[in-house]
């Protein structure tokens, strides 16, 4: 589809829903943009606010940095997830390891574990009041194939040096009672961790702004075109053209994820905008109180047929994400090529009511005024055609970087890639950053990668 800035009226998911209080949800809503600063990060997710902590961190002045919101603060992606920070342990492993080696496949999930520990280190360190529990996630095999990919899977990436020491793995009756589903074949469980995403951004913008950085909500950044002033402004390398002024910039920081191509065309063939549906339910009683879930599930039947589970230790709300049963023919799946986060699909949400009954063991039972499901929304993910995210300087254009493209998986990265691409953009070397080699920008990447993606990676919102 033809690149294009996010629509102007998406629906809220359940975290928007429960954060409508935060004070600079719609910042300087009205405004005129300054017209010259040193720093534009453009988008308010995860990725960008992340970015502006970091810079500020790094001892960059506050009042040098500007961030550009299509819509509401965190209204993308981040604030549409399922609230998980769930690494991958092991079964990416073979997709990774098809397009960009084995050796890069392990780095690529040692970096997810690094991540989870950055994340909790993070919001531990800063106290941070956004529901984080540490905690783990089970993965249940909830058919014989996919037991069968999994094992295969497992054991390849150990036999590549991955480590599984932190992998427990359970059969049977242990299987099934781990995962809380009948139909478990098998299950592995490691540490993950889940957050309201919308609370820990936010506090993530509320430290910034105290910090001197400045927000501008409902403000899309149109068109980035080459400063040409006199020399007074040289160190101004760029304009950028939104709907209230032009703004004279230095540095550029493209955190658009899905939408990066509309301002990088190059990206148009790379990076696909794919949504993502997720639900919040009311749990029945065997969901409730003493018998609330402590960790996360991931109950998969197939690649592309799978439920991601979160309870909120808080509330109590059940979280569930994936992509039901669904045929390339189903008109009504979520999973399409869209940037319309404002619908949702009925057969998807009425298919995850069923699991969820299952889950909670009352597939018999009339549940009481109030339980059950809750609400549904989309989210638009940006899909990457080798399946990594895009770090680092961009190519030709100098004093433009990008941080995007992570496949539905950023809150599984974040705290690894913003801070990775800070250091490149204070002038240190990539070494530094710790980050697979494969996830820098690079052109040789846009040329070489086919426009596919694999279906051991979708649906991860």
């Amino acid at each position: 589809m033809e690149p294009s800035l996010p629509i102007d009226s998406p629906s809220l998911s359940y975290w928007h829903r429960t954060t409508r209080s935060f004070p600079h949800l719609n910042a300087n809503r009205l405004a005129r943009v300054p017209p010259s600063v040193q720093y534009v990060i453009i988008g308010s997710g995860i990725a960008g606010s992340l970015t502006a902590w970091e810079l500020v961190n790094s001892g960059v002045n506050g009042q040098d940095i500007l961030i550009l919101e299509a819509r509401e603060a965190v209204s993308g992606a981040t604030g549409r997830n399922a609230g998980n920070i769930r690494p991958d342990a092991f079964r990416g492993f073979r997709a990774f390891a098809a397009k960009h080696g084995p050796e890069q496949a392990v780095k690529i999930i040692a970096n997810e574990r690094l991540h989870l520990e950055k994340a909790k280190e993070f919001i531990t360190k800063n106290r941070v009041n956004c529901d984080f529990n540490y905690t783990t996630s089970v993965e249940a095999c909830l058919s014989q194939q996919y037991t069968g990919f999994v094992v295969k899977a497992f054991e390849e990436f150990k036999a590549a040096g991955g480590d599984v020491s932190h992998i427990k793995v359970y059969h049977g009756e242990v299987a099934k009672t781990k995962a809380r589903h009948p139909s478990a074949v098998c299950a592995y469980e490691w540490p993950a961790g889940s957050n309201h995403p919308s609370k820990l951004t936010h506090w993530i913008l509320n430290d910034v702004i105290r910090s001197g950085v400045r927000l501008w909500t409902y403000c899309p950044a149109i068109k980035v075109v080459r400063h040409h002033e006199p020399a007074a402004t040289a160190g101004l390398r760029w304009d950028i053209h939104t709907p209230r002024g032009v703004i004279n910039v230095n540095t550029v920081v493209h955190c658009t994820n899905a939408y990066a191509a509309f301002l990088l065309p190059q990206l148009a063939r790379f990076v696909t905008p794919r949504s993502s549906q997720v639900h919040s339910f009311i749990p029945t009683g065997a969901l409730a109180g003493e018998d609330l879930l402590q960790n996360t599930l991931s109950l998969r039947y197939h690649h592309d047929h799978f439920f991601s589970v979160n309870q909120s230790l808080v509330d109590g709300t059940i979280i569930i994400g994936g992509t039901g049963t669904r045929t390339k023919r189903d008109a009504d799946s979520v999973d399409r090529v869209t940037i319309d986060d404002s619908i949702y699909s009925e057969s998807l949400a009425n298919n995850t009511r069923n699991e969820f009954l299952t889950l909670a063991g009352a597939t018999n039972e009339t549940l009481r005024p109030g339980e059950g499901l809750d609400q549904a929304w989309t989210g638009i993910t940006g899909i990457t055609a080798d399946d990594v995210p895009m770090i680092g300087p961009i190519s030709g254009l100098e004093g433009q970087w990008i941080c995007a493209g992570f496949n539905g998986h950023g809150m599984s990265r974040m705290f690894t890639c913003a801070p990775g691409l800070v250091k490149l953009i204070n002038g240190h070397a990539w070494s530094t950053t710790g980050l697979p080699e494969c996830f820098r920008y690079a052109e040789s990447r846009l040329g070489s990668a086919l426009h596919t993606h694999t279906a051991e990676n979708r649906g991860k919102l």
